[in-house]
């Protein structure tokens, strides 16, 4: 669809050059019935190279293409009308491109949304250098969640105070629904409890839905943009949301797990592979379990949450499993996960994520 969009582009800017070409007197242009004055065949050049400027700026990644788009457009537009017998089917082409600038400006305005959040989550992370975690810091913990320290090499390295991650896998929003691709970035500050993921999930070719999710001061906050552009989910200060969204970081802590050590978490050990763990964060609580093989290694987590946001949702069995283990930056963490609802008329797995890039102490976005 990219490259597509760029030829269409491309060439449609170089059919402007034509109308230079005939206001200088350059070469017999045929198709241009119509004398140019010299004035309107340097608009004609302008219109060229604002659409290859576009053209430039989509394949160098700048989200701002989406202006000299439009610029380019209205400037096709007037000329088009100006010279309507000749080139009135090129309004066809300008209107393809406007259909496609479009949800690329609210991706544009989303994304700066987002961004200035998560500079935001970071500003806010301590700038100070992290004490290295000794057995000493673990000594009273259950003893299965002493061993998963010792099991994911957190000993003896930094404690961890942000994160940011990157993800890729699939979804889906019903249980008979299709899987669809997505990618996401995660912001997380650990000593504040706070996280920002933004994600984009591919629906059809060139349709695609833009989320955002947040968690900060104890309220969560979700949105989902249908192509950026049109609400499918906006749920913010609502007590479930904020529970879910508690949970979330709660049970996302296996990919920093000195959080582990952290006041706002309290434990209590039910058997010898399962610990209970309760997340305080000023007058909210929420509680969770964390399911370990013997050698302390992290199999799932499970908790009581809201099933959707509305006021007949219900809580249900919501269950994190891990697929596949994978150390980053000498620890070692869930690198694949399933995620369930286990909902009375059968389970319901919906995501399947698998963590592709995962950093510590690092205070700065990833396309800085």
């Amino acid at each position: 669809m990219k490259t597509a969009f760029l030829i269409i582009v491309f060439l449609h800017g170089i059919i402007h050059v034509l109308g230079f070409v005939k206001a200088f007197h350059l070469a017999e242009v045929a198709q241009l019935s119509r004398a140019i004055p010299k004035s309107l065949g340097i608009l004609w050049l302008l219109c060229t190279i604002l659409f290859l400027v576009v053209v430039a700026l989509i394949i160098f990644n700048r989200s701002w293409w989406p202006f000299f788009a439009t610029a380019a457009v209205i400037l096709s537009q007037t000329l088009i009308i100006i010279f309507w017998q000749d080139a009135k089917f090129a309004t066809i082409i300008n209107v393809v491109i406007l259909l496609v600038s479009i949800p690329a400006f609210g991706k544009y305005h989303f994304d700066k949304m987002v961004q200035k959040e998560q500079k935001q989550l970071i500003a806010n992370i301590p700038g100070k250098i992290p004490e290295k975690i000794s057995e000493a810091d673990i000594e009273n913990l259950p003893e299965i969640v002493q061993k998963w320290m010792m099991n994911s090499g957190v000993l003896g390295k930094p404690e961890i105070l942000s994160v940011r991650l990157k993800q890729k896998g699939e979804m889906k929003t019903k249980p008979n629904g299709s899987w669809m691709p997505f990618y996401a970035e995660q912001y997380f500050d650990v000593k504040n409890p706070a996280f920002n993921w933004r994600t984009e999930v591919k629906l059809f070719p060139g349709i695609h839905l833009a989320g955002r999710d947040k968690f900060k001061d104890g309220e969560g906050e979700m949105q989902i943009k249908l192509l950026s552009l049109f609400n499918v989910v906006d749920e913010g200060k609502n007590e479930k949301v904020n529970s879910g969204t508690m949970l979330r970081f709660l049970g996302e802590i296996c990919w920093f797990p000195s959080a582990a050590l952290n006041r706002y978490v309290v434990w209590e050990e039910v058997d010898a592979t399962s610990a209970k763990a309760t997340f305080r964060l000023h007058d909210k609580a929420v509680s969770g379990l964390f399911i370990f093989d013997e050698n302390g290694e992290l199999k799932s987590f499970e908790a009581e949450r809201f099933y959707g946001a509305g006021q007949d949702a219900k809580k249900e069995k919501w269950l994190i499993e891990t697929v596949l283990h994978k150390e980053f930056k000498g620890v070692k963490v869930p690198a694949e996960c399933q995620v369930t609802w286990k909902l009375p008329r059968g389970d319901f797995t919906w995501l399947k994520l698998e963590i592709t890039t995962l950093d510590y102490n690092n205070s700065r976005l990833f396309e800085e």
